[in-house]
């Protein structure tokens, strides 16, 4: 029974894939999108400009938010899913779209706030530590603002890689709390990666795994090293109608395996790039030795 289950379900994911050319993003989706992200962000920019308060966990209440601290300094990961609701505290329901909101945090220990954010901004290096980005390289950058350029690769059964850029605005408030907002200004999947015929597909004509990406990073220094918490906005095409029940867990699980892969990658980045300037050499093995 279990294994026909199995079968079952790979059937359905196989099937699914090899019609999901047809998807294509919408005007209504779009919109949706839109107005989800300026509500998150009213929220982010509230929470940013209060006192005595900075991380996202620290308005989740006070209980919650010791506990989680306490969680990450032990060396876990916390992540949890979020939800922007509509200005009557009702839920947004997005046309032939889902959005994946997911909060996650990590302790990067014995570092500081200026020497990780430098070690975040060197983006010619990310595809050295980062498990999905497969290519990496700066565009441009004007004071606060850079333009990046990431070839990602995801997989989880699905095998799809894009070629996307990227803006980062970083914001200090002061040498222990930092925060940075990074949005996608263009996803452009791949067909037929690695090979003499790749090329992008149409942008927003695709597979529709993945046609935004925002990312809202807070950063706080404290005695040991440094908090470091990311809320990740994605959007992705519709379930076709019947299939909910089957696969919903499956497509929401990929950008919250996403989103712990990234905050592993940036604890364990910085611990090789520590090593590497305690050795004698200055130089640390091969980051793509990094464990996950």
């Amino acid at each position: 029974m279990r294994f026909a289950f199995r079968l079952f379900f790979l059937s359905t994911l196989f099937l699914l894939a090899s019609h999901a050319h047809a998807s294509s993003l919408q005007t209504k989706t779009v919109s949706a999108w839109e107005h989800y992200i300026r509500l998150t962000e009213e929220r982010i920019n509230s929470e940013l400009n209060q006192k005595g308060k900075y991380l996202a966990s620290d308005f989740l209440g006070s209980a919650d938010s010791h506990q989680i601290r306490n969680l990450l300094r032990s060396g876990q990961i916390h992540i949890q899913r979020m939800k922007t609701s509509d200005g009557n505290g009702g839920s947004m329901e997005v046309d032939d779209g889902m959005i994946h909101h997911w909060l996650g945090g990590i302790f990067v220990p014995n570092v500081k706030l200026d020497e990780l954010l430098r070690w975040l901004q060197n983006y010619d290096q990310h595809h050295l530590y980062f498990r999905e980005v497969e290519a990496s390289r700066l565009l441009s950058k004007n004071g606060p603002e850079f333009r990046i350029f990431f070839r990602l690769h995801r997989k989880k059964i699905i095998d799809v890689r894009y070629n996307t850029e990227h803006t980062a605005i970083y914001r200090q408030r002061d040498p222990a709390h930092a925060s940075s907002r990074s949005f996608t200004t263009r996803i452009a999947q791949l067909d037929d990666p690695g090979t003499p015929g790749e090329r992008e597909k149409p942008v927003g004509d695709d597979s529709g795994f993945l046609w935004r990406l925002n990312s809202y990073w807070r950063f706080q220094q404290v005695d040991g090293g440094v908090f470091v918490e990311c809320e990740s906005v994605s959007l992705s095409r519709g379930i076709p109608f019947g299939f909910g029940w089957i696969i919903k867990g499956y497509v929401e699980s990929i950008p919250r395996e996403s989103l712990q892969n990234t905050l592993v990658s940036i604890r364990e980045g910085m611990k090789k790039n520590l090593s590497a300037q305690d050795s004698p050499l200055g130089q640390a093995t091969s980051p793509r030795q990094v464990s996950h």
